[in-house]
């Protein structure tokens, strides 16, 4: 797994998934809390020893990554370092990214937690292939406003709209996939007042960075509102390559916070 903001809960959450034989040829780990280990690090960093291992030959022999105890230069204590260790024909490369203490016992329970409620998807998704035109819209239309409102339909649209003074955007999709039911749809509505629609207010700054995970490729992206309108997420999906065919190895989806009506 790989987890943003999933405690804090401050912003966009962000929960990515892959299926360790489809990283690793050999996989290995021990540890006290049930062989499972959790720690932070720098994004920057990481991406930093990938591209460098990458770069290094475009047929590598061997990427290894560990999880190792060094004392730094100094210093009198060790740390914990995440080391790739990466061997092409005519070179070899050690990178030591410096991680947080792993996490104890209470906090990876807290962490567990966190991500089964974030994996608690909405009833009801909306699903766009066309995901570079979303964006270009909302490109445009940030330029108006710090709130972006979203409203999906059961029936399989779903609009976007924001507001100035002086005059209001929108755009909708309609004739979208429909994934699951509304259970909370009943004969009044859908529990929210706005009928067969799911209507919510977003940080635009959000919501554009959710949208930039369009740079991972998926080949389509699912939208939905939580139970009681408590957040927004989005399920990016992915195909095993040249077919339609979900590739269950990745998964990774979103959730955006939800603002109160008084802040359009």
């Amino acid at each position: 797994f790989f987890l943003h903001n999933l405690i804090t809960n401050d912003g966009v959450q962000s929960i990515a998934q892959f299926r360790k034989d489809s990283l690793f040829s050999n996989y290995a780990i021990s540890s006290q809390n049930d062989n499972c280990i959790a720690f932070s690090l720098d994004l920057s960093l990481l991406l930093r020893a990938l591209r460098s291992a990458s770069g290094i030959s475009s047929a590598a022999d061997c990427l290894q990554i560990k999880l190792v105890k060094k004392l730094p230069p100094n210093s009198t204590s060790p740390m914990p370092f995440l080391t790739f260790e990466t061997k092409g024909y005519a070179s070899a490369v050690i990178q030591d990214i410096p991680i947080s203490k792993p996490m104890s016992r209470a906090q990876l329970l807290e962490l567990q937690n966190a991500l089964d409620d974030a994996q608690d998807l909405p009833r009801t998704l909306v699903g766009i292939s066309e995901l570079d035109k979303m964006l270009n819209f909302v490109e445009r239309m940030k330029q108006l406003g710090d709130v972006i409102e979203i409203g999906i339909a059961r029936n399989g649209e779903l609009s976007l709209k924001v507001s100035s003074s002086l005059v209001t955007l929108g755009a909708e999709f309609k004739r979208l996939m429909i994934v699951g039911e509304d259970s909370e749809v009943d004969s009044n509505g859908d529990g929210n007042g706005n009928g067969s629609e799911s209507s919510v207010l977003v940080s635009m700054k959000h919501f554009v960075k959710c949208l930039q995970c369009h740079l991972s490729k998926p080949d389509c992206a699912f939208f939905g509102v939580a139970r009681m309108g408590g957040s927004l997420t989005v399920v990016f999906q992915y195909f095993v390559s040249g077919s339609r065919t979900t590739d269950k190895s990745v998964s990774l989806h979103c959730r955006l916070p939800v603002l109160d009506p008084g802040a359009s």
